[in-house]
């Protein structure tokens, strides 16, 4: 987010905050902020905006911490990418007087950590705002940090946002860490194979489940209900493919993948993704 912010112009203080000495000693050397702060509370001190990054499952405590600190007139985000429980643990500690705008930006890579940002992160992503009741001029105000940003933004309401996120992100997620598992259970395949003669396929679904083990732990036991929603609902798609396998239905193989072929390159088309080899993942960030 600082790389954007100062690619963008940005000429406030920003300043930041980890609980691990670590990550602040590691963020001071690469000049990941103004000011790196050794407490949240310092952090927040005389901010107009604060932003919530760290895992869902936290976010509650955290605010408990800065809520007295806060300035009035400032407004808290997040990038939390649950709502339903982000809401309901940060609400109840944002101060009279303090706007509380909730917000998902949708971009990242597997890699997680202070070096791991680069400027172009949120070109051309979606940054999904969740108002629930804010003030409509704090609201424009964060949508208007995240264009700046490059982010493309759209508001939604909490109980939506969830279910899309398990849709797109959680459930995947899921699937990757499963997959990956298999393969590391079977024993007839082994270690070496599974690294060497890992195609495409594979080779996404290892990206993915590299992402933090600590932060997918906290989305799946806060975003429990969407979860499980989309998780049936996968589970129905998988039994229907493989009886058409088992039975030898070629018609609705071919249908079924057809349709979802449809989607990615919709995705393609969208600007989110490219056809490069390696699904564009080989590029270094600029």
């Amino acid at each position: 987010m600082f790389w954007a912010l100062k690619r963008a112009g940005f000429e406030g203080e920003v300043t930041g905050y980890a609980r691990s000495q670590e990550t602040r000693d590691t963020a001071r050397r690469i000049g990941l902020c103004d000011r790196v702060c050794d407490s949240a509370v310092e952090a927040v001190q005389d901010a107009d905006l604060v932003v919530l990054c760290v895992p869902v499952g936290a976010m509650g405590a955290v605010m408990a911490d800065i809520g007295p600190h806060l300035k009035p007139g400032a407004t808290v985000s997040d990038v939390g990418s649950v709502k339903k429980s982000v809401v309901e643990a940060v609400a109840p500690h944002i101060p009279a007087g303090v706007h509380f705008v909730p917000a998902h930006p949708m971009a990242g890579t597997e890699h997680s950590g202070p070096e791991s940002g680069f400027a172009t992160l949120f070109d051309n992503r979606w940054c999904l705002i969740v108002p629930n009741g804010a003030d409509e001029a704090a609201t424009k105000a964060l949508e208007d940090f995240w264009h700046d940003l490059g982010a493309n933004c759209e508001r939604m309401d909490i109980q939506h946002h969830d279910i899309v996120c398990a849709v797109v992100s959680h459930i995947p997620h899921l699937i990757a860490y499963t997959m990956v598992g298999v393969a590391d259970d079977l024993n007839r395949v082994t270690d070496s194979e599974v690294i060497k003669f890992s195609a495409a396929g594979f080779r996404d679904f290892t990206r993915i489940a590299a992402s933090d083990p600590t932060m997918w732990r906290d989305v799946f036991l806060t975003n429990k209900e969407a979860t499980l929603e989309i998780l049936g609902r996968f589970t129905e798609e998988l039994f229907a493919l493989q009886r058409a396998i088992r039975t030898g239905d070629g018609d609705q193989l071919h249908d079924y993948f057809s349709r979802t072929r449809a989607i990615r390159r919709g995705i393609i088309e969208a600007g989110q993704d490219t056809e490069a080899p390696d699904f564009g993942r080989g590029q270094k960030p600029a």
